[in-house]
């Protein structure tokens, strides 16, 4: 981790406290990180909790309290200390210990990597059409809010959808029908939200009949909800110019390499060899994911988990055809191998874990 690294992820930690509300404070343009000077506590210091102590309202060393639990987690970073009157002192990894973490991470928390509790205390109110892409952009934006601990309920503004089958193959539900009201016997209800992309210009039966649930739903999903989202014929291609396919292909991909590692009778680890530079792009969108489902929960985006899932499945094919997982001819299995299997397998769970969240299925075999 670089310093500029450091100040971009300080940074982003004020921006996750003043948006969960932990600080009432501006937001600064940047963050400055130093070198430690001699006889200091750990590689780098900040200020800036200093900085925002008065805005905040709160003395520094609770500010850097408050900060200090949104960094110290972060990859890259093996120890945070307060020092001083609010100092942050930062202790980064050895290199290679971040991205360890980062597999490691990915492998204990399996398809919910990436899931967290930044929403917890959220109550979120949903309301939409009877329209089928606004039904499915809702069932979506219901799963990215709970996978961030918030409590959600969908409302319809119209009812006699739910004995409809293809609702049902789409895997769309609302919770209540008609308008709610905005106070119930136990107080005040959530405000509601709605949901409103551009229509389909389709009925959910007509797209079932033609691109089947997946394909329909990769369609309805994969652009900002302000775009017209295109659902030709190009969502069934079985070619890697098709995302969906290319996002699913990479995912069979993967399982494949599990297989055939276990065929060749050696297993994935995280710590066998270091990682070769052409790595690198896909350890980043690992450790980046769960900032973009934190962020797609938070904008009601569906569309970014889609274009990170295109993104990892693009960097794990430039990985797997430059770092080759499996050993070739009478090559025998080596640690770095073993390394590698063990990001292409991260990837996988990754892919997995994405396109459940959309609601699309992840077949082993294509």
């Amino acid at each position: 981790m670089t310093p500029a690294d450091l100040s971009r992820t300080v940074l982003h930690a004020v921006h996750r406290a003043v948006a969960e509300n932990a600080l009432r404070a501006p937001v600064p343009a940047r963050v400055r990180v130093e070198r430690t000077r001699p006889g200091g506590s750990g590689d780098y210091a900040c200020a800036v909790a200093l900085q925002l102590a008065g805005d905040a309202g709160l003395p520094a060393l609770e500010v850097a309290r408050i900060l200090r639990e949104r960094v110290a987690a972060e990859p890259g970073i093996g120890r945070v200390e307060i020092t001083g009157p609010g100092f942050l002192s930062f202790t980064l990894d050895a290199p290679g210990d971040s991205d360890r973490a980062v597999l490691d991470a990915v492998r204990e928390q399996g398809s919910a990597y990436g899931h967290g509790g930044a929403l917890r205390d959220e109550v979120l109110q949903f309301h939409r059409a009877r329209e089928v892409r606004a039904a499915v952009t809702a069932d979506v934006v219901r799963r990215l809010g709970v996978s961030q601990g918030a409590r959600v309920r969908i409302s319809c503004e119209e009812a006699g959808e739910a004995g409809e089958a293809e609702w049902g193959l789409l895997g769309v539900t609302a919770d209540a029908y008609g308008t709610p009201p905005v106070t119930s016997p136990a107080g005040p209800s959530a405000p509601l939200i709605p949901v409103r992309p551009v229509p389909a210009g389709a009925t959910a039966r007509e797209l079932l009949e033609r691109l089947g649930p997946d394909a329909t739903r990769w369609g309805l999903l994969r652009p900002a909800s302000h775009d017209r989202a295109p659902l030709g014929d190009e969502l069934l291609v079985q070619g890697e110019a098709n995302p969906l396919f290319l996002v699913r292909y990479a995912y069979a991909r993967t399982r494949a390499l599990t297989r055939g590692a276990a065929a060749l009778g050696f297993t994935p680890a995280a710590d066998a060899a270091p990682y070769e530079r052409p790595a690198r792009p896909l350890l980043d969108l690992l450790a980046d994911h769960p900032r973009v489902l934190l962020a797609a929960a938070r904008h009601r985006a569906p569309d970014r988990v889609a274009r990170q899932l295109e993104a990892v499945a693009h960097a794990f094919f430039d990985f797997h055809d430059s770092c080759p997982p499996l050993p070739s001819g009478d090559e025998k299995p080596s640690a770095a191998h073993r390394s590698r299997l063990a990001l292409a397998e991260a990837a996988g769970t990754v892919l997995a874990g994405g396109l459940s969240l959309l609601g699309i299925s992840a077949p082993a075999h294509l």
